[in-house]
């Protein structure tokens, strides 16, 4: 069954309506077509305006929706299935809340990694909801690290809330592999991707948002710090965080004029929640489109335009 946000009733009401018209025209033998499709115009131009009209917060509630996609979803699209999950970083154990692995886009073969949240209860405890610890980060890096032994292309899938802020992650040096990844990230020789499709949030998101290409879908926030968290610091309370998540400038738009990232990714009319596949052949045509353009450049150049793109931002004149 489908969730729908505060915003989104409206539709909720005409998709309601055109399902209640379906089964009056097949309970009396009445023939509904016209008024079906005369709904459906509706609920599309109704859709259309909603999501083309959407606050900074509302946008933070997309990207947080139950029934938005999350990495191993586009994983498995963007790949048929052909898709090989590798674990641990050899070191301590393995973080179910990042996961990585080989897979085929066309043929071709791609190192997958990305946070990864649950889709129930259960498996959000299991996933850590999408909170990588410091073993998660190092398991990443050994992952990139055996993709440009091969000399594979990284594409990486961003969406946390944030590095897990516990105890154990702080003895277990949560900040330097976050920094090592960082680091490492700068001086890759192979094609890197970054795609935020969620929550892009603090050196949680950093950790694995270092490449060549860093780019956010639609409906989805990038910032170094929620909008929560910003209301509580500043107001000692949440019920600012619709005004904190308009000064954050944390909107895939925002990024994109600030030249923090270096495009967005269309979304569907009704967004990646409700139009799944086609939101999955959008991610795979950018992707598909980045690496014909990163083939073309030397490891040299990619590197040195890498370096350069992080080491301009937040420099003003």
């Amino acid at each position: 069954m489908s969730t729908y946000l505060d915003f989104e009733e409206p539709i909720r009401a005409l998709e309601e309506q055109i399902l209640q018209t379906k089964e009056i025209g097949i309970s009396t033998s009445v023939d509904m077509q016209d008024k079906i499709i005369e709904l459906e115009k509706k609920l599309k131009a109704t859709s259309k305006e909603i999501f083309s009209n959407l606050s900074p917060w509302q946008r933070v509630q997309l990207s947080r929706h139950p029934d938005r996609p999350y990495t191993l979803a586009y994983i498995d699209a963007i790949t048929g299935g052909n898709f090989l999950e590798l674990h641990g970083d050899r070191g301590v154990k393995d973080d179910k809340a990042m996961i990585g692995g080989f897979g085929a886009i066309d043929g071709r073969s791609v190192m997958f990694i990305g946070q990864q949240k649950g889709i129930n209860t259960k498996m959000r405890q299991y996933r850590n909801f999408g909170m990588p610890n410091p073993e998660g980060y190092r398991k990443a890096l050994r992952l990139m690290k055996l993709a440009e032994k091969f000399n594979k292309p990284i594409v990486t899938f961003i969406d946390t809330p944030g590095a897990f802020p516990g105890l154990e992650a702080e003895e277990r040096c949560q900040g330097e592999a976050i920094a090592r990844n960082i680091y490492e990230m700068m001086r890759l020789k192979v094609p890197v991707i970054c795609i935020i499709i969620g929550e892009g949030a603090s050196g949680g998101a950093l950790g694995i948002g270092v490449g060549d290409k860093v780019v956010m879908l639609e409906n989805t926030w990038y910032s170094v710090i929620s909008p929560e968290s910003c209301s509580s610091i500043l107001w000692r309370s949440w019920d600012y965080k619709e005004i904190a998540a308009e000064a954050l400038k944390l909107t895939s738009t925002d990024m994109k004029k600030n030249g923090l990232v270096d495009a967005v990714i269309p979304e569907p009319v009704n967004g990646a929640h409700r139009s799944q596949e086609e939101n999955f052949g959008n991610v795979k045509r950018a992707i598909l489109s980045y690496l014909k353009e990163l083939d073309q450049q030397t490891p040299e150049k990619r590197i040195n335009d890498r370096i350069e793109k992080f080491n301009k931002m937040g420099v003003w004149k």
